[in-house]
């Protein structure tokens, strides 16, 4: 799922190709991409894009009549300029094409248009903001609730922005377990976990910056990343051999020399099926490779 980086590079980027521009013709093609009727999205036809924010992981396109369009790419959504993919929806301004495309065959990619900024705030999380709040906005709101580190990282009614991808690597930056409690961190450690999220989203910000006029190559696994989507690799940190867990869809990976002081996290699947024999730490682990 794009995040706070990836956002961040589309909007600077349709700041360059569509700002101040007429959107001539509105095209969808699944008629499950448009989650509201009422203004009709063909109300756009003819006005001139005049904003463009960020709502925690959304786009919010400001059209000069007043409505506003919101666009959530969820995990496969991408936008293209003037790329020639079967698209889902495409937005045609009078210098080029902007087209939505999704891979695969789930369509969670969602397009709201609301006649005024009071609809956009309705459909906002209300995360905090974390490159704009102190240190002791973060801390209430980060600890207000006991959570895992990683679910209240990527739980956007608690911070905006932040999803999976990104979580992998503030944590490892910050050098705190993923399954530590949001509840049980120190003050030091909260000041350590909220300089790793700036320093971690404005990195991978400038290293997109770098990929191109328009962003192609938005996506979860970069070669630059250190733990995430590197499950058996070098941590580039201490040469550990990197570590997941497996939830559903989605994976928590993490240096167990770096980040949980030598121990294994109990993957649900793997401690399912191998009990007892689950190895707990790096040691024990290493250990039955060589026997």
């Amino acid at each position: 799922m794009p995040e706070y980086p990836d956002i961040i590079v589309y909007i600077e980027a349709l700041e360059r190709y569509a700002l101040g521009r007429e959107l001539r013709e509105v095209r969808v093609t699944t008629p499950f991409l448009v989650r509201t009727y009422a203004p009709p999205i063909d109300v756009l036809r003819g006005q001139t894009l005049t904003s463009l924010r960020r709502v925690g992981k959304r786009i919010a396109f400001g059209f000069s009549g007043g409505e506003w369009m919101v666009l959530h790419l969820m995990i496969a959504g991408r936008l293209h300029w003037n790329g020639k993919r079967l698209a889902l929806a495409s937005f045609e301004f009078d210098n080029g094409t902007l087209t939505l495309t999704e891979a695969g065959s789930r369509r969670q990619a969602s397009v709201h248009v609301f006649s005024g900024w009071e609809g956009v705030a309705g459909i906002d999380p209300g995360g905090l903001e974390v490159m704009d709040c102190g240190f002791e906005e973060f801390a209430a709101r980060f600890t207000a609730a006991n959570h895992t580190l990683k679910r209240a990282l990527t739980d956007p009614r608690i911070l905006a922005g932040i999803g999976n991808a990104y979580s992998d690597e503030i944590l490892h930056w910050a050098g705190l377990s993923p399954v530590a409690l949001s509840q049980k961190l120190t003050a030091e450690e909260l000041g350590r976990l909220l300089a790793a999220i700036r320093d971690r989203l404005l990195y991978f910000t400038a290293v997109l910056r770098g990929q191109g006029e328009f962003p192609e190559k938005v996506t979860a696994f970069r070669e630059e990343m250190a733990v995430h989507g590197k499950f058996g690799k070098p941590c580039p940190r201490c040469m550990t051999a990197i570590q997941r867990i497996v939830h559903g869809a989605h994976e928590t990976n993490y240096c167990p020399a770096c980040q949980t002081g030598g121990k294994l996290l109990a993957d649900r699947a793997l401690s399912r099926l191998l009990g007892k024999d689950w190895p707990k730490t790096i040691e024990e682990m290493e250990n039955r490779k060589k026997g």
